[in-house]
This record gives structure tokens, C-alpha cells and sequence, in this order.
């Protein structure tokens, strides 16, 4: 039987053992030497629902939302892209509880992805902090692919995405 608590209990859990991983990642992001064109930051969480996925890319970007490139001679300026959380599972099923999950998941589908949303948001966060990211020059936003809105790091609050923009 699935409930809503030991789903999203399942999901902090197991997002919490990757916590070392992507506070070691975010940490080493803090000495890049980024490229004076950057505006800000995107954390872009990738969520694969039906394999229980998640990877967060970041996106050096510009403040009309494209994607920030160096083509100078400096090796040491960073623009791009950058993979900060490989493909990690968070929530484990074996094979023949699928289709029990999945009808659970429907049933409550408008309840729980606003709750996934805010685990994933909320354990980024946390180790963003940890790994000392409010001491990035640059604004700095959680997004999840796709989406509309996006968390403000330094601020930790939601925004509409045209708000980093101007």
C-alpha cells in the first residue's frame, strides 16, 4: 500500500545520500573563473519520472536566457554547462509494484508533485548552502526543466522566471 508520507519520506531519503555528492560538486563550481558575459545561473534539475531519476545540470546564462559560451583563448574562463548531479534514483520499486504505484500516483498526482517539487527544491538548497553558494558572485536559480518558475538561492524564494530576466 502507498501513502503520500512514505513516498515523500522514501524520496528525502534517498535524495539525502547523494547530499556528499552534490555538496562536493556545488563546492568545486564556487573557484570557476566565469566568463564576464555570464548573468546568472541556472541549476536545472531533470526529473525522469518513470525511472525514478534525477541529474541537475547548471547553465552559465545571459539575462534573454540563452545559454552562455567562451570562445576566448583563456583556459581558465568557464561558460557552458556543467553536469553538478549525474542520473541518481530517489525513490526505489520493484518491477511488479508498478503499476499498483503508478495508479496510486495518478490518483494523487495533484498533491504529490507540488511535495516532490518542494523535497528536491528544499535538499538543493540545503546543499547549495552548505557547499558556501551565496558566496558566488552571480544570481543563482533551482529550476526544474520546462518549468515557468524558478527558486531564488540567495533569496530562497520562488520567482517567476521573467523576474531573473530583468
Amino acid at each position: 500500500m502507498f501513502t503520500v508520507d512514505i513516498y515523500i519520506g522514501s524520496i528525502k531519503a534517498s535524495l539525502e545520500k547523494q547530499s556528499d555528492l552534490l555538496v562536493r560538486n556545488l563546492k568545486s563550481i564556487s573557484e570557476y573563473n566565469f566568463s564576464t558575459d555570464i548573468d546568472l545561473l541556472d541549476f536545472s534539475a531533470f526529473i525522469e519520472p518513470t525511472r525514478f531519476e534525477i541529474s541537475i545540470t547548471m547553465f552559465t546564462m545571459d539575462k534573454e536566457a540563452n545559454e552562455v559560451f567562451y570562445e576566448g583563448n583563456d583556459a581558465t574562463v568557464f561558460a557552458g554547462s556543467e553536469e553538478i548531479l549525474p542520473e541518481v534514483e530517489y525513490y526505489q520499486l520493484n518491477d511488479n509494484q508498478l503499476d499498483d504505484f503508478f495508479e496510486f500516483y495518478e490518483q494523487n498526482e495533484e498533491i504529490l508533485v507540488p511535495q516532490e517539487q518542494k523535497v528536491f527544491t528544499e535538499w538543493f538548497s540545503q546543499c547549495w548552502q552548505e557547499a558556501g553558494g551565496t558566496s558566488l558572485n552571480l544570481p543563482s536559480y533551482f529550476v526544474f526543466q520546462d518549468d515557468y518558475k524558478s527558486y531564488d538561492l540567495k533569496n530562497n524564494q520562488w520567482i517567476d522566471d521573467e523576474e531573473k530576466r530583468s
